[in-house]
């Protein structure tokens, strides 16, 4: 018969108890583990920005064309002698770019763009590398935590859609009569970009916070902002899409006036491609009006995103859409300007490093209105 206790009596069994509870499965995993995949992800978002912002000095340097092979692995390394050279000065001399709108270039102005081409297939290159080493060492290592294998993965698989897009796109532009790439496939090249680097920077946010604290966040989720935001995001796509076409048929430098065009709200000429489908992609007027009119879209759109985000109770959340507006305001004018100037490089760049900025800062507040972040009653 066992011996009677006092119910006040300490029955533990001597071993230590721990002061916190510990974690479940949903944290378990290498300590570490979170925050150096954040850290590579965020490398991977630098590479990515930079790939965006040379793709487009690329494009405003007409030397997309440069380089008419596609060679993966071999074509890393760019030619080494002057025989090399002519091979490739030769080749580029048989297609219509060349034959058509450059049948005067030297050598020495073939390498100029040459080298604009080779860094920017190299740079598409070397962030495969980073992600290839960075995923196989968390792989082998076992640092990825549960559930987000997938996702590190999805990441490898659209850079390689985006490779072989990018090759897809170049090839329009080496026969026939197109002295370009075809439109419509840089818009899918450039809007697969910012796809990846959306999904890099929001897992990034992601593995920056525990998943508990990510669990109990969304329990303070503003459903409705969450859903405006959305569609603030999508609109911004589209008109990333549409500056994609604008670039690729040069139709910011054919109305050089604002806020008409050539005198005329709608340019008279707007329809004037047959099959009329044609026009949204290769008529510079209806093109470039349809760019403004988004343009003036996201705008409004933005402005009642951040009226609506004035009633939230957390104030980072406020402020972030506080910059994304201004962002946006900000974007729109260097638009114009680029508009008004003729489309220089050094303005078109700039609209395009602001159309990362607007993107992230946009998802940046879709993110906190989804997570928010816990702040003092005070």
């Amino acid at each position: 018969m066992s011996k009677p206790r006092s119910i006040f009596e300490d029955v533990s069994d001597g071993k230590p108890v721990p002061d916190t509870p510990k974690g479940g499965v949903i944290d378990s995993g290498k300590r570490g583990s979170r925050r150096a995949i954040a850290r590579w992800l965020m490398a991977l978002f630098v590479l990515v920005s930079m790939m965006i912002v040379v793709g487009g000095l690329t494009r405003l340097t007409d030397s997309g064309l440069s380089i008419t092979e596609w060679k993966p692995v071999t074509g890393a390394v760019p030619p080494m002698s002057a025989e090399a050279w002519e091979g490739e000065f030769e080749r580029y001399q048989q297609i219509p770019e060349y034959q058509l709108q450059n049948k005067n270039m030297t050598l020495a102005e073939f390498k100029s763009i040459y080298w604009w081409e080779w860094g920017h297939r190299q740079l598409g290159r070397l962030i495969g590398l980073v992600w290839a080493v960075g995923f196989g060492f968390f792989l082998v290592t076992k640092r990825i935590p549960v559930g987000w294998t997938p996702r590190l993965l999805g990441i490898g698989i659209l850079g390689g859609l985006q490779g072989a897009v990018g090759w897809w796109m170049v090839s329009s532009g080496l026969t026939g009569r197109m002295i370009d790439v075809a439109s419509y496939r840089l818009a899918i090249h450039l809007g697969l970009a910012f796809v990846i680097l959306g999904t890099i920077i929001w897992l990034f946010w992601q593995l920056n916070r525990s998943e508990i604290e990510l669990m109990q966040a969304r329990r303070s989720k503003e459903p409705g902002l969450v859903r405006l935001s959305s569609v603030l995001t999508g609109l911004i796509l589209v008109q990333i899409l549409l500056g994609a076409l604008v670039a690729g048929i040069d139709a910011g430098r054919g109305y050089i006036d604002w806020p008409m065009m050539n005198g005329e709200f709608l340019p008279s000429e707007s329809f004037d491609y047959t099959p009329l489908w044609s026009n949204f992609f290769e008529n510079p007027a209806l093109v470039q009006f349809d760019h403004r009119m988004v343009g003036y879209l996201v705008l409004a759109v933005s402005g009642f995103v951040w009226w609506v985000s004035r009633s939230s109770a957390v104030i980072t959340t406020r402020r972030v859409f506080d910059l994304a507006v201004l962002l946006i305001a900000v974007q729109m004018v260097f638009g114009i300007v680029t508009v008004l100037y003729a489309a220089p490089w050094q303005s078109a760049i700039l609209h395009q490093i602001g159309a990362i900025m607007v993107i992230c800062a946009v998802l940046r507040g879709r993110f906190l209105a989804l997570y928010p972040l816990a702040q003092s009653i005070r």
